[in-house]
């Protein structure tokens, strides 16, 4: 996922951050640190469990919500008492990272909130060319990276209360959390922090958008013939769909995510006016 960042202890910046992505100020950010030993920077308090998980899956697509610590900023939180950290693993991020923090005394925080880089609400951003398509020349600088590797958003984990629960689905899945802590996940509860990406206007196509199982989709596509609608369709549903603007993704859980908002993103752009989403299989593997 690319990320729009700022200086996550500079005012002038998040503020600036806000202004291009169009995000209501009370959404928390998510702070993207250079590893472990940033934590003590930005909490007041890191319970065994959130060290057990850094060490699991840091470097990696997992973000810990844990007490924040007194300086760091309401615009950061979203004015809650919590901060959402993440150590990010491609190579590109951890040499902005370490950039970011050279000359700098080993006492002050460093970190870079970053969203995704897109207009608030709509389909992340997984290419440099998605990012230049959505703000151009709004951001002062985009790093191309390549495509993401892992394609969909970090999986949420809230460690600021009694029990440790998942705020947001991603990558890491509720089995693979349990298995490091060695103890089952509480449910979310409405007493959670709020947190980034979860808003039910997220990730907005402007085509309507409808997931469908396979039944669902050749029955609908029959019953409206001669209107524009596009289909992102499992890869063995492929040969019983009538004609039809088609994506198509494998059967295999880490390639479906991987190319999942690109192929959103290109069925969009057609102009139809309804993109048919076939509803993965219902297993562990497809678990987040």
């Amino acid at each position: 996922m690319y990320g729009l960042g700022a200086d996550a202890t500079n005012a002038g910046a998040l503020d600036r951050l806000y202004q291009v992505k169009g995000r209501p100020r009370a959404h928390p950010l998510i702070v993207h640190v250079r590893g472990t030993e940033d934590i003590a920077h930005w909490t007041r308090e890191a319970p065994e469990a959130a060290c057990r998980l850094a060490r699991a899956f840091w470097p990696g697509p997992l973000t810990l919500v844990l007490k924040r610590a007194p300086s760091v900023l309401d615009a950061v939180t979203g004015g809650q008492d919590t901060v959402a950290l993440r150590v990010p693993a491609h190579p590109l991020a951890q040499s902005l990272l370490a950039a970011f923090g050279e000359g700098r005394p080993d006492a002050e925080p460093v970190g870079i909130a970053a969203p995704s880089a897109n207009r608030y609400g709509k389909v992340s951003p997984t290419t440099a060319q998605h990012v230049a398509a959505d703000l151009g020349a709004e951001v002062d600088l985009i790093l191309d990276g390549g495509p993401c590797e892992v394609g969909i958003e970090s999986t949420i984990v809230d460690l600021s209360a009694e029990h440790v629960a998942i705020l947001r689905p991603g990558r890491i899945t509720a089995a693979q959390i349990e298995q490091v802590l060695d103890a089952p996940l509480a449910p979310p509860g409405e007493e959670r922090p709020k947190t980034p990406g979860t808003h039910a206007s997220h990730y907005a196509t402007r085509a309507r958008l409808r997931l469908v199982t396979r039944r669902q989709m050749i029955d609908a596509l029959a019953a409206n013939r001669g209107r524009r609608i596009a289909v992102l369709a499992l890869e063995v549903s492929v040969p019983r769909l009538p004609a039809a603007l088609c994506a198509v993704v494998p059967v295999v859980p880490a390639q479906y995510e991987r190319t999942l908002y690109a192929n959103l993103r290109a069925l969009d752009a057609t102009g139809v006016e309804l993109i048919l989403v076939e509803t993965p299989p219902d297993t562990a593997a497809w678990a987040g």
